[in-house]
């Protein structure tokens, strides 16, 4: 005899739809809440707190992270996560970039592109009960993430302190 799959619970059901309803909002703050007078293009707080000296990217990486942390709450797959936090990466390396980073910044939208893929995974009918988080891969994917970030502090700290030598000489 074959089995029913278990079903989700509404409550689970419910608090899912909450909790992606909360990191949307999230995602369109830091991706499309500001309209450009006289274009149809929406920019983001996130390329602006980007341009704010040392913990700008910082910020924006943490509130992105934030994204995939509750991702992976929510069940969504190994690969999903991966694709998440490369959306990240990449957004956070753009930011680097002097004037083409900040225009990779705007145009990159990693939240949003985020949010597509957790909604995607969401989509799927749930034939099995929601797999609990793998702590240490997710704990890896966020050292990843957390080594890019320290990368570019350092890099920027680097470039700063060598232009700082070059002007006081």
């Amino acid at each position: 005899m074959s089995q029913i799959p278990p079903q989700p619970s509404h409550s689970s059901v419910d608090g899912k739809i909450s909790t992606f309803r909360r990191l949307r909002r999230l995602s369109h703050i830091l991706d499309n809440a500001i309209s450009i007078p006289g274009t149809s293009y929406r920019i983001g707080i996130d390329p602006i707190i980007g341009l704010l000296p040392g913990g700008g990217d910082f910020l924006g990486t943490a509130l992105s992270a934030y994204i995939v942390l509750e991702a992976a709450r929510m069940g969504a797959p190994r690969d999903t996560l991966v694709q998440m936090v490369w959306n990240i990466i990449v957004d956070t390396l753009s930011g680097t970039v002097p004037v083409l980073g900040d225009f990779l910044d705007v145009t990159w939208k990693a939240n949003t592109k985020n949010i597509v893929l957790l909604e995607e995974h969401l989509k799927i009918p749930n034939s099995q009960p929601t797999k609990k988080v793998d702590w240490l891969f997710l704990a890896g994917l966020f050292g990843v993430l957390l080594l890019v970030v320290a990368g570019v502090a350092a890099l920027s700290f680097m470039v700063l302190r060598w232009l700082l030598g070059t002007l006081t000489r």
